[in-house]
């Protein structure tokens, strides 16, 4: 971009006739539930032009903190003392990172970030600076299916380490109820193939399995390991 095109721009953006301080200033006067619904919707405006739009950070949006409810299936966990630490860094700091979201019956399924989504509800002090919002992205429209949105989650958690093992099995037994094989719940999350077999195997859902012959393998392979050990006794 040559600089008389770039500063003819820049006109445009300081003169005090021009259509976005006129914008502006309309926004002034607004009540805050006004403004924020304006704010939204001109950053989603930016968003829809903008050459990150395929980008979820692209477009962080301000919500009603009592339209944000977790999901049923989140198998990470925060100790007391790292959940303190999440409220001072958000007290401190301030929100660096939004929740991950999608619009779920009428209102924000939280698919990442559930900790941070239960500071800005329950401390009353962040709370009460956030005005009882929430700053969200929202996931791909491609990721609306409930198996894809679990995936999703998991994915987030993995990425960071963070994960229960007994949930971990139940949401693998709950895609193979949903005709997930264990190739493609490896794939989606992360896995290894005997690790999809061996959280299946800790239910006990041994009707479950989609790989019979993988299954008998690996049985046959943890049974020489314990008479091995056996025997070593």
């Amino acid at each position: 971009m040559s600089d008389s095109v770039f500063d003819s721009q820049l006109d445009i953006f300081n003169s005090p006739t021009n259509e976005i301080c006129r914008l502006i200033n309309c926004l002034v006067d607004l009540s805050l539930a006004d403004k924020v619904s304006a704010l939204n919707e001109i950053r989603q405006a930016l968003h829809e032009i903008s050459p990150f739009n395929t980008e979820p950070v692209d477009f962080v949006k301000w919500v009603k903190s009592d339209q944000v409810h977790a999901n049923d299936y989140n198998p990470n966990s925060v100790a007391p003392p790292e959940m303190e630490l999440l409220r001072l860094s958000i007290s401190a700091d301030g929100y660096t990172q939004p929740i991950v979201s999608m619009p779920v019956s009428g209102a924000y399924e939280v698919i990442d970030g559930f900790h941070r989504h239960r500071v800005g509800k329950e401390c009353q002090d962040i709370q009460s600076r956030i005005h009882g919002y929430l700053p969200l992205v929202q996931i791909r429209d491609s990721q609306h299916d409930k198996n894809d949105r679990m995936a999703s989650t998991i994915r987030h958690n993995r990425a960071r380490g963070e994960h229960r093992v007994d949930s971990m099995a139940e949401i693998v037994i709950e895609l193979k109820r949903r005709f997930w094989d264990d190739k493609k719940i490896a794939k989606e999350l992360g896995m290894e193939p005997d690790e999809v077999l061996r959280l299946t195997q800790v239910t006990g859902l041994a009707g479950l399995f989609a790989d019979r012959e993988f299954s008998e393998a690996w049985e046959a392979e943890t049974l020489q390991e314990i008479e091995g050990e056996d025997a070593q006794d």
